[in-house]
């Protein structure tokens, strides 16, 4: 799985980014909140962990941001802070759960494990379309180059090739790919099919997906 952490005190940015990678995640890590959204603009992730407290923007400015721009990754905030109150805006804001600080990283992991679980199960085996090879067991969209897709995208992939001699409508993808969260919006979908194209871009592959935001899509194999 791919996730961002985003902490400003360096140490603990360190450490828990390694403990991590330690436990086979894909890591990005950002010490401010501006930074924190321009990952999040580039990519895609599974998980997203803010610290509340952080310089240029603060961890509710970043959810704040990313719920309003239909981004529904999961988000762990990490606060210092114990006032009831302030956990609660985050709650509201959007966020999936909180951690008090100090914590044991066995509980971060834990947390993360819980926000990050999908009930959806994905098919096995290698998916192909045009040079494109979509691996089942490690999530890797392949062609010339390979890249490692978040669930999501995977999930997302994995429907367009399946049903590649059609266009499918933004409504059946959120049925099918967003079926259980129904906060989707037809701008989720459209975020989602970005950063497939800028993927597909990455691997150098001829395949692109057509298409429009709010209308149907498809795959498609460039000349």
């Amino acid at each position: 799985m791919k996730l961002l952490l985003a902490e400003d005190t360096q140490d603990l940015n360190r450490a828990v980014t390694a403990l991590l990678r330690h436990q086979e995640y894909e890591v990005d890590s950002a010490f401010d909140g501006e930074e924190a959204l321009e990952y999040i603009k580039r990519d895609c992730y599974d998980g997203i962990i803010l610290d509340i407290m952080m310089p240029k923007k603060d961890g509710l400015e970043v959810l704040n941001e990313l719920r309003s721009r239909h981004i529904l990754t999961p988000v762990l905030l990490l606060t210092a802070k114990a006032e009831v109150d302030d956990r609660v805006t985050g709650l509201d804001a959007g966020a999936d759960d909180y951690l008090p600080k100090p914590f044991a990283m066995k509980e971060l992991l834990a947390r993360i494990r819980a926000m990050t679980r999908r009930s959806s199960t994905f098919s096995e085996g290698e998916w192909i379309f045009g040079d494109i090879s979509l691996n089942a067991e490690n999530f890797a969209m392949s062609a010339h180059n390979s890249v490692r897709l978040s669930i999501k995208e995977f999930e997302l992939m994995q429907t367009l090739i399946a049903n590649s001699d059609l266009d499918l409508t933004t409504e059946y993808l959120l049925s099918h790919v967003w079926k259980h969260e129904p906060e989707a919006q037809e701008d989720t979908v459209w975020l989602y099919i970005s950063y497939l194209k800028g993927k597909l871009r990455s691997i150098g592959s001829p395949v692109t997906i057509s298409g429009i935001r709010g209308g149907s899509f498809g795959l498609r194999r460039e000349s």
